[in-house]
């Protein structure tokens, strides 16, 4: 099947003409990982999602493949090995979307970690979670912490916890899961809004669906039906009338984005605020990013955006840990917030919401998970299919095989094992060179799409006369022509944000491109100027929100 902008109509056509035995609603991580467990299983799956894939929570995340070290503070055991042996599988099946980086974790007199407890918890979370030998913690020194991280605040610093986190590109990762599932014969369509559930002697078949983009009304049916839908999952509940004991707390975190220049930051950081928070410094292409903030939400679920307290909190966060860095609100490049879905129960006190995954099950069959984290998403998957599959086993359709996703690769994984990346990444390089890209592009290029790579190279080879017309680098058109044959590219926001990141840690290059790539897109999908107006004026605001332009800077 494919997962092409140019067959996006024929797709939503075929979805309406066979009975599908998985219907997933939502393409955010969780959704894109269901589908992938489920059609490699050999079930007929199909995916809608009502913004773009990753639009919501999947693109907003701190974009850290976390291996559960919070979680020995609270002694949950079972949890940090489970969260560490998931965290390598994720970078096993797709380590150009999951990059190992050392962080420290710095050790104050009056801070609420001590030397002694540190090394204990580290030495207790690398057992438990599996971590490899050469990935094992260290306990520094206060000179070994200074001298990787010299503009921290050495006041009461006594040392530092020395451990390795795992950096994702949580949009890419959750198309590349679908593009992989896509492979095993899932159908899987973007801004396509569930407008109502349909049923049949009081059990849920099926939905009626809106294409966003033309209007057109569509009636897709299935077996199953699964809500994944994230902080959407009380919105569909309450269209099947199921909403009912627990429900969704929403929080918000958000992140501030600096240039290097700005705060030359080399070393990934994980420290406490002022008020006993944690947060993250972590360097990323030239940029540093900083984040979270942890807060209630109850505004627009589709556009969260920062604010001026988020941002200030995070700089007083910063100055805190970096007082003789003279950063200030002017500093900041780009920003995004994003949403965590938590799970709420009547009667029990905020303190008490879990940030744990569920799965409900409605009495029209509907099946709902909810909460969970970015790393956890291959597990629930496998624990909804499982469930999905004794349902179909009890109702006696078909039994379908147990999960193969520990061992298959994502879309750009097929590299061979981890270790072998660098060596496939230098190899990658020698050819971009031949076909007269730079050595960083086409670093840049191996390492964002993996062994997708020649794809996109082939791209870049096809489009030199069509990049000079439209006075685009052939580095960039043939990027964006990828996306759009091969990752369902419809709008300049998705190629911008989910397909490149470049809104968040980019923003500049987002300005000097906008009106070539959006004119290049017009062209391809025959936009009236009505259109073109009304795309670019979607990025113009996607601009204005990141920067926080409103705000002065």
């Amino acid at each position: 099947m494919s997962f092409s902008s140019l067959e996006r109509g024929l797709i939503i056509d075929s979805l309406e003409k066979e009975e599908h035995d998985l219907l997933i609603i939502g393409g955010g991580i969780t959704g894109a990982g269901i589908a992938l467990d489920a059609a490699s299983r050999g079930m007929k799956v199909a995916l809608l999602e009502m913004q773009d894939f990753a639009a919501g929570t999947s693109s907003r995340s701190t974009k850290l493949i976390h291996g559960g070290l919070r979680y020995l503070k609270q002694l949950e055991i079972k949890m940090v090995a489970e969260v560490g042996k998931e965290r390598a599988i994720v970078y096993e099946n797709g380590p150009h979307v999951t990059t190992p980086i050392r962080m420290i974790l710095p050790i104050y007199q009056d801070g609420s970690l001590s030397k002694f407890s540190t090394s204990i918890g580290l030495r207790v979370y690398d057992f438990l979670a599996g971590v490899k030998k050469n990935e094992r913690r260290k306990i520094l020194s206060r000179e070994e912490v200074l001298a990787k991280v010299p503009l921290l605040k050495n006041d009461g610093l006594i040392g530092g916890g020395y451990y390795v986190e795992y950096r994702t590109d949580d949009a890419r990762l959750t198309i590349e899961v679908l593009k992989k599932s896509i492979t095993y014969g899932a159908k899987a369509v973007n801004y396509m809004k569930l407008v109502e559930l349909l049923y049949e002697n009081g059990k849920a078949t099926g939905v009626r669906a809106i294409d966003e983009l033309s209007g057109k009304d569509y009636q897709i049916y299935a077996k199953k039906i699964v809500n994944a839908t994230g902080p959407w999952v009380d919105s569909i509940r309450t269209i099947d009338k199921s909403k009912e004991g627990k429900f969704l707390s929403l929080t918000k975190g958000t992140h501030l984005v600096f240039d290097e220049k700005v705060f030359p930051l080399s070393q990934a950081i994980y420290f406490d605020t002022e008020d006993r928070r944690m947060v993250f410094a972590i360097p990323r292409n030239g940029k540093v990013y900083v984040g979270t903030t942890d807060t209630i939400y109850e505004g627009d679920t589709a556009k969260p955006k920062m604010t001026n307290e988020d941002r200030n909190y995070i700089i007083h966060a910063i100055k805190y840990m970096f007082p003789n860095l003279n950063i200030s609100n002017k500093d900041m490049e780009s920003s995004w917030a994003g949403l965590r879905p938590l799970i709420h129960q009547k009667g029990k006190s905020p303190s008490e919401i879990s940030r744990k995954d569920e799965i409900w099950e409605s009495h029209s069959g509907l099946i709902t998970i909810a909460g969970g984290k970015l790393t956890g998403y291959r597990k629930m998957a496998e624990m909804i299919v499982d469930l999905v599959n004794r349902k179909f086993q009890e109702e006696g359709y078909k039994f379908y095989p147990q999960s193969q996703t520990k061992s298959i690769p994502i879309s750009g994984g097929d590299i061979g094992k981890t270790i072998s990346f660098d060596d496939f990444v230098k190899k990658k390089i020698e050819q971009g060179i031949e076909i007269g890209l730079s050595s960083k592009e086409s670093e840049w290029l191996a390492k964002r799409y993996g062994s997708n790579v020649n794809d996109v190279y082939a791209m870049i080879q096809s489009s030199l006369l069509e990049a000079e017309s439209y006075k685009i680098p052939p580095f960039i058109l043939g990027q964006l022509k990828y996306s759009i044959i091969e990752e369902m590219t419809l709008k300049p926001v998705d190629f911008f944000i989910r397909r490149t990141g470049a809104l968040y840690f980019d923003i500049n290059w987002v300005i000097q491109w906008k009106i070539q790539i959006v004119e290049w897109m017009g062209k391809q999908f025959n936009w009236s100027i009505e259109e073109r107006e009304k795309y670019t004026d979607e990025l113009d605001k996607e601009l204005i929100a990141a920067g926080n332009l409103m705000s002065g800077h």
